[in-house]
């Protein structure tokens, strides 16, 4: 007689002590009508429960660990569930608790259910090149910064393309040949005449790393940031895949990664940021599938040293062997201003402008003579602008307003548009530098390996 395959999901039932043991039995019998339960994890309590031989009255494996943690990896581990269905309570998962499995579920590749949450692991395409992702724990935390950084320290070293993902991007990916494509100040206000956002990630990271850019667009990104809700970036990784590149790197949008299997991630966290985006609630999740850390913006009046040295202790708690990088940013502009009067516009938090003018007075020879934070704000860019004192040069980063609204009204007035590129400094910028070579060598070697 052959038997029946079961259709049923894969499932594990998470249950504890505070839970008398026959009603654990009659739940696990109703659930058994939608799973096919294979084991339990036991996350503790003692109050209903006395040994383990009392848990065999469950009449399926039980794994038992010395803590959550244990008994949740052992038994993923055992069983390869596809489901863990939590059937535990208070006292002994509370809030900070459930966030905690979600995570290592999540990581682990399981679904995470209860009576009224579930929780999916990300569904991520695989592709044929090697990939590095650069993902944030939220928006104007520097991703596409550093992400902007890991290009210039690989391009030169391997054939390399960035792959975007805006809130802005196009119906369909757009590619820019960085290294051919003639980009300037004008040639971006013609790209604006012609509908493109010629300030978005793709146009800025063509223009600041020269290199091979597929601009995609995303819409939605819940809980986790394990994927976005919308996206055409799966089309952008096909195109990149088709070009012959040694390496793809994929830019992240705010705290949403792309929804693409990649070999090495690096995680960028601001140190502005409340330290439980790291330890509480998805932020687990975040490390957990991520292979180097860089915390951004470690300097008052952003972070103050304690600050920075909580965030870095919330990371190695969760993975005491990832490597973990501070850094500051600072603005180098990509044509000369020495002897210029300048007025700067950004979308840095206010606390931080006199520090970014200080430092290009200093190494470019500029005075800064007005600054706006408003960027982003076209309304209030406007009025700034309108406002400032004579200058001979705008100063602006790339993204936003700066193409649009910026460059625009500084050519319209007779004077220069300049755009700026964001660079992390470090004392430690040789490790970081030498980390990115490291996990782009190992992505390759990953994809490449008949065992990767």
């Amino acid at each position: 007689m052959v038997q029946a395959h079961n259709s049923k999901p894969k499932a594990i039932a998470l249950v504890d002590g505070e839970h008398y043991l026959p009603v654990v039995k009659w739940a696990l019998s109703s659930l058994a009508a939608d799973y096919n339960l294979v084991g339990a994890a036991f996350l503790g309590g003692t109050e209903k429960v006395g040994s383990d031989r009392d848990l065999e009255e469950l009449g399926i494996p039980v794994v038992h660990g010395v803590d959550i943690h244990s008994s949740l990896c052992e038994a993923v581990s055992r069983f390869s569930p596809e489901v863990a269905v939590d059937l535990s309570d208070e006292p002994v998962v509370g809030y900070r608790e459930r966030f905690e499995m979600a995570s290592m579920l999540l990581h682990l590749g399981v679904k995470y259910v209860g009576e009224d949450f579930t929780f999916s692991p990300p569904h991520l395409a695989s592709i044929m090149t090697p990939a590095l992702s650069v993902v944030g724990t939220g928006k104007r935390t520097g991703k596409t910064a550093i992400a902007g950084h890991a290009a210039r320290v690989l391009r030169d070293r391997c054939r390399i393309a960035i792959v975007t993902m805006g809130r802005g991007g196009p119906p369909e990916p757009e590619i820019l040949d960085g290294e051919t494509l003639d980009l300037g100040v004008t040639e971006l206000l013609d790209y604006a005449d012609r509908g493109f956002h010629a300030a978005s990630g793709c146009f800025g990271h063509a223009f600041m790393t020269r290199v091979l850019t597929i601009g995609c667009r995303r819409c939605g990104g819940g809980l986790s940031g394990g994927e976005p809700f919308f996206s055409n970036v799966l089309e952008g990784a096909r195109i990149a895949d088709s070009r012959g590149l040694d390496l793809v790197l994929f830019d992240g949008s705010g705290a949403t990664a792309p929804p693409v299997r990649v070999d090495r991630q690096v995680l960028i966290i601001g140190a502005h940021q409340p330290v439980d985006y790291v330890r509480g609630y998805f932020g687990p999740f975040r490390v957990l599938r991520s292979h180097a850390v860089v915390i951004t913006g470690c300097e008052s009046p952003l972070a103050s040293d304690e600050k920075v040295e909580a965030m870095v202790e919330a990371v190695t708690a969760i993975n005491p062997r990832i490597p973990v990088f501070r850094t500051v940013f600072r603005l180098r502009p990509v044509e000369p201003v020495e002897g210029a009067r300048v007025f700067l516009a950004v979308t840095a938090p206010p606390s931080v402008l006199p520090r970014l003018a200080a430092h290009l007075e200093e190494h470019y020879g500029c005075r800064v003579v007005g600054i706006s934070p408003h960027l982003s704000n076209r309304p209030l860019l406007r009025q700034d602008l309108k406002a400032a004192p004579d200058y001979d040069v705008l100063l602006t980063e790339l993204k936003a307003a700066g193409v649009d609204v910026g460059a625009r009204s500084a050519l319209a007035s007779g004077r220069r548009a300049v755009f700026v590129d964001v660079e992390p400094v470090s004392a430690d910028m040789a490790r970081l530098d030498a980390c990115l070579l490291g996990l782009a060598e190992e992505a390759i070697h990953a994809k490449r390996s008949p065992h990767g």
